[in-house]
């Protein structure tokens, strides 16, 4: 498997966040003949499968297939006819939003997904990893590989919904709701959990086997029903609210199941991280536990209709999922492996001004939509401030991929050598 993967994965994080930063300039000093909606989708759908399931495609290959089957040339047929499909949406989601060329790219990245889900599974079978070292964990992957098909009925559900004139309506935004519920709650969520306890196999920490088989179950079971949390903005029958409501508590005692099992062993999991990595993968757990209270939250009517209401916090909640959760714990875990590194000043600077950008972001957001909810209006200088404050969102995670470039020609099977990786911790 070639470095080159993990750095075209990087790149499309680098678009995706000067994408966004465009989209908040539009409400500073709109383009002409810049769609605004048009925009916006092609940046989500590269964020999502340009970065995110790219990044999360080499992360499985590495970790759970031996060299061997990870050198298969089906995977990097794969990998390259999904970065085909992703420039193509670049392309043409701000040019014409969903027509024929942005739903054929879409698509055919689905259908791609298809065939890597089949394909790894395929060859995890034969590598026997259900009984492996690595049994546990691949638990969690084989359920983050099943959600992310299951959010593929979401899509493929348009075309009919669209073509039957509900274009608009609470069936064709609950199609998309269905589609993003389980793909940060199922598919990303299950597969970065699922790489933390790798991890925990990986250098022999041990860990509590029926605290982690119970979070498993109840993680996996509340999030089927907690698509239910999405619907709750078309007021629906109240069954729906004690459904939601009760998959929500379920994944708070998930997340307290996890917390308890993993605090025992904070040393011994910190200790493999560099203070870079280390304070990436914190911020990581941070944001998800600020997502498992967020979504609780949302399970009841008054906060739900808020969030309707108010799309600053739904705005401010998917980036602190998708960036704060999901894309930190990735970049730590990439540079725990060896794969990114720190080394440089250019890269320390550009991550410090990473977050830098995304919390400020973050916080002005929330604050925006309290100012709503209080009846106090619009912060002053709103929009230029959201702006400038994320400008260094671009440009930081820019400044951490440039020092990337010159990096390992391979991906290798352990972390480099800590002679070759300053800051390392062995």
């Amino acid at each position: 498997m070639r470095r080159e993967w993990l750095i075209v994965t990087l790149l499309n994080l680098v678009v995706v966040a000067f994408l966004g930063l465009l989209l908040r300039w539009m409400f500073v000093a709109p383009l002409e003949g810049i769609n605004y909606k048009y925009l916006l989708h092609g940046h989500s759908h590269v964020a999502l499968l340009g970065w995110l399931y790219s990044a999360l495609f080499v992360a499985l290959l590495y970790a759970y297939l031996p060299p061997l089957m990870q050198q298969k040339k089906v995977y990097a047929r794969q990998f390259w006819l999904s970065q085909g499909a992703v420039a193509g949406m670049l392309i043409s989601f701000p040019v014409q939003g969903y027509a024929f060329f942005s739903i054929t790219f879409s698509s055919l990245h689905i259908l791609l997904s298809y065939w890597f889900a089949y394909r790894f599974w395929r060859d995890a079978k034969a590598a026997n990893l259900a009984h492996g070292a690595h049994s546990f964990s691949f638990n969690l992957i084989r359920a983050a590989l099943f959600f992310m098909v299951l959010s593929s009925l979401g899509p493929w559900a348009m075309g009919p919904i669209m073509a039957t004139g509900h274009i608009g309506d609470s069936l064709y935004f609950n199609a998309i709701y269905f589609y993003l519920h389980f793909q940060y709650n199922g598919w990303f969520a299950f597969a970065v959990t699922g790489l933390l306890f790798w991890l925990l196999e990986k250098y022999n920490v041990g860990f509590n086997r029926a605290i982690a088989l119970a979070f498993f179950r109840l993680m996996f079971w509340s999030c089927l029903p907690a698509f239910a949390l999405s619907v709750l903005w078309t007021k629906p029958n109240g069954l729906v609210y004690l459904l939601g409501g009760a998959a929500a508590f379920g994944q708070v005692v998930a997340l307290g199941l996890l917390l308890r099992l993993l605090y025992p062993l904070r040393q011994a999991i910190l200790a493999r991280f560099d203070a870079w990595s280390r304070a990436l993968l914190l911020l990581s757990g941070v944001a998800l536990v600020m997502k498992i209270v967020m979504q609780f939250a949302s399970a009841f009517p008054y906060v739900a209709d808020l969030a309707y209401r108010q799309r600053n916090f739904v705005i401010g909640y998917l980036h602190l999922v998708l960036l704060g959760f999901v894309s930190l714990f990735l970049l730590s875990f990439f540079v725990q492996r060896g794969w990114l590194s720190f080394q440089t000043i250019r890269s320390r600077w550009g991550i410090s001004l990473f977050l830098t950008g995304l919390v400020g972001s973050e916080a002005i957001l929330f604050l925006q939509g309290i100012f709503f909810w209080a009846g106090a209006g619009l912060i002053p200088h709103y929009f230029i401030l959201l702006f400038c404050i994320s400008i260094a969102m671009p440009v930081g995670i820019l400044l951490f991929f440039i020092p990337q470039i010159s990096g390992l020609r391979s991906i290798k099977q352990e972390p480099v050598a800590k002679a070759k990786l300053q800051h390392k911790v062995a």
